[in-house]
């Protein structure tokens, strides 16, 4: 742990050009730490430079540009699930900002364990709703929570702590969702479909300088086809380009009318638009690649290599458009990171 505690404290002091006197006390401080307790503590400090530079080597975010203006806020002393669910809401409230999102990661101590995927994630049934969710809600399902089946039924929040499951169902003043219309195809707005305005992912590890931290929900804004490709139109997801093509009156009967492709970019400026009509930050594929180009500059200059994920990097509409379709990435993952959490089973629920 000490070596790769070295390794982190020696980056930051580096890249925020701190004073070398202070990094070796700081050093020797945490080597005595682990040293008789086995583990050592960030300071706060520590956890937001840590937690930045986790964006920044993130290979599957075409948003990283933005890494350095990550809000970061330090909750490890929280220790009741009252305030845990007051500091999740808060998230939720402060990220939206009014529809002016703002990147945030919260990180708690590992005694919260967080069975949402994504803080706000919409439950799936057998016929309804979001296939992703079936499992997390058939467990929530067994926890108490029960809602009539639909389309767009927000999950509870639901999280392990000392000892014990809590189900909190949100308070909807906090929760901002969006209508999916078109101004051209008045039909649409037929299918009743909507989206939250946060993506609030809960399902990642955060790993600094050898400490992992389980519970850290953080946030940026969505990509247009996160939405209007993959969460809507994805098979094995809502699967729904078929009744939105029929309400754009494509022919959906032959192949060489086009319908697929023609309704995947109707629908994504149906997104894109709907967010933008109710004062909700995204951003369309093209500028977000324009973006990632820039990154890859500034990390250039910079003298550091940019890796990277190619099939999370490459939009899943119109790709070879965009200038990191026609080349690949170095997929190598630095430290700190973030990383998918292991499916865990916490055998304490007196319902099973």
């Amino acid at each position: 742990m000490f070596n790769e505690a070295k390794k982190f404290i020696e980056m930051m002091y580096e890249e925020c050009g701190l004073e070398t006197q202070d990094k070796d006390t700081r050093l020797r401080k945490i080597e005595d730490e682990i040293n008789e307790t086995g583990t050592y503590t960030h300071t706060t400090a520590e956890l937001e430079y840590g937690a930045r530079v986790a964006w920044r080597n993130s290979n599957h975010c075409i948003g990283r540009l933005f890494w350095e203006t990550l809000i970061v806020r330090d909750l490890r002393n929280v220790d009741s699930p009252e305030v845990f669910i007051s500091e999740i809401e808060t998230h939720i409230v402060d990220a939206t900002n009014a529809g002016k999102i703002r990147p945030m990661i919260s990180i708690f101590s590992n005694d919260f364990k967080l069975k949402n995927e994504q803080i706000l994630r919409y439950a799936g049934y057998e016929n309804k709703g979001d296939p992703r969710s079936r499992d997390t809600t058939q467990f929530i399902e067994s926890l108490g929570w029960k809602k009539s089946e639909a389309d767009f039924n927000l999950l509870p929040l639901t999280f392990h702590f000392d000892g014990q499951w809590h189900v909190h169902e949100y308070n909807r003043e906090v929760i901002t969702e969006i209508d999916i219309v078109h101004d051209d195809y008045p039909k649409l707005a037929a299918l009743g479909l909507k989206w939250y305005a946060v993506p609030m992912i809960s399902n990642m590890i955060l790993e600094i300088g050898g400490i992992e931290y389980h519970t850290v929900p953080f946030n940026g804004w969505y990509m247009e086809t996160e939405i209007g490709v993959r969460n809507f139109t994805d098979t094995y997801r809502y699967n729904k380009l078929k009744p939105i093509a029929e309400a754009f009156d494509l022919d959906t009967n032959r192949t060489d009318s086009y319908w697929r492709d023609r309704a995947l970019v109707e629908f994504n400026y149906a997104v894109y638009h709907s967010f933008k009509k109710s004062g909700v930050s995204m951003v369309d594929h093209i500028t977000a690649s324009k973006q990632f180009k820039l990154f890859e500059d500034k990390e250039k200059k910079a003298g550091r290599k940019v890796t990277g994920k190619w099939s999370w990097l490459a939009p899943p509409l119109s790709p070879s458009l965009v200038h990191n379709y026609h080349y690949g990435f170095d997929n190598t993952v630095h430290s700190p990171r973030f990383k998918y959490a292991k499916k865990e089973v916490i055998e304490t629920c007196p319902y099973h």
